[in-house]
């Protein structure tokens, strides 16, 4: 069964455009999710809405959005004006600049959706935008109402489609300073330095997602399989201590490590 498209609409580059449409690239729709149940008879707990001060039931036509001006005063915002506060989408994701694949920080990126053309006549536009895009090595910034929000999209070539990022806005990304403000400098000898580099290239590999397990989701899956055949699990093992060593020791030990991993083995001899 095809995926379904989340969103659909116009991918346009000056006059040129063609019929596209977004396409969930990552989901949690996989992972293990749980209902919340009364211990008591078993059945599921439904949430409710009430009022914080009377306790009462609040029906779903009483409920509106309110914002908070100080502690208990509210601006009250109907349905109809949160509607009419919303941009018109007009269903084209309009490029407004091209710019280097690396030139954005990675902390602006928020989702990403697969971009692919949504009929077979857009297809020879979209290949020519795709191609232009990976011939120029750069990316396209464009922007449109996309759920009910204007975002910013950075579009780049990705196998045989398009890869549509959705991006953080400005205000929403926090600045690094507050983070790294008690990072002390530290001189770092040349040797240590020199061990660590060989410590990097005895580590050097590829990138393979499918190497990297969810071992959270793999043991929730195994506990879920082990109670309802009524096995117990066998008691996890306490967390081993990392013990505080001297760090050029630490680099050493490591990079001999790494030596005799990646020594060749003996030759047999003829017999």
């Amino acid at each position: 069964m095809a995926p379904r498209a989340n969103w659909k609409g116009f991918l346009k580059v000056a006059e040129l455009s063609c019929p596209v449409g977004l396409y969930t690239a990552a989901s949690t729709s996989d992972r293990i999710s749980f209902h919340t149940i009364n211990r008591a008879t078993g059945n599921r707990i439904r949430r409710e809405f009430v009022d914080a001060e009377t306790g009462k039931l609040v029906e779903r036509d009483d409920q509106v959005k309110g914002y908070e001006l100080s502690e208990g005063e509210h601006v009250v915002l109907e349905p109809e004006e949160i509607a009419a506060a919303i941009p018109e989408s007009d269903k084209v994701l309009a490029v407004a600049a091209f710019l280097p694949c690396a030139e954005i920080d990675d902390v602006y990126f928020d989702k990403p959706y697969y971009l692919a053309p949504a009929s077979r006549p857009g297809q020879e536009a979209f290949t020519l935008i795709r191609d232009a895009l990976a011939a120029g090595k750069v990316a396209a910034i464009a922007r449109t109402v996309l759920f009910r929000r204007m975002r910013s999209l950075l579009i780049r070539p990705h196998g045989q489609g398009l890869l549509a990022t959705t991006l953080n806005f400005d205000y929403e990304v926090r600045s690094a300073e507050a983070a790294f403000k008690d990072i002390a400098a530290v001189r770092i000898e040349p040797e240590m330095l020199d061990l660590a580099r060989h410590i990097i290239q005895t580590k050097t590999g590829t990138f393979d997602p499918a190497a990297f397990d969810d071992r959270y989701e793999a043991a929730l899956e195994e506990l879920v399989k082990a109670k309802s055949e009524g096995r117990k699990l066998p008691a996890r093992r306490a967390p081993k201590r990392e013990k505080v060593v001297d760090l050029m020791r630490a680099l050493r030990e490591s990079a001999k490590a790494g030596k005799a991993k990646r020594a060749p083995a003996p030759k047999r001899k003829a017999g």
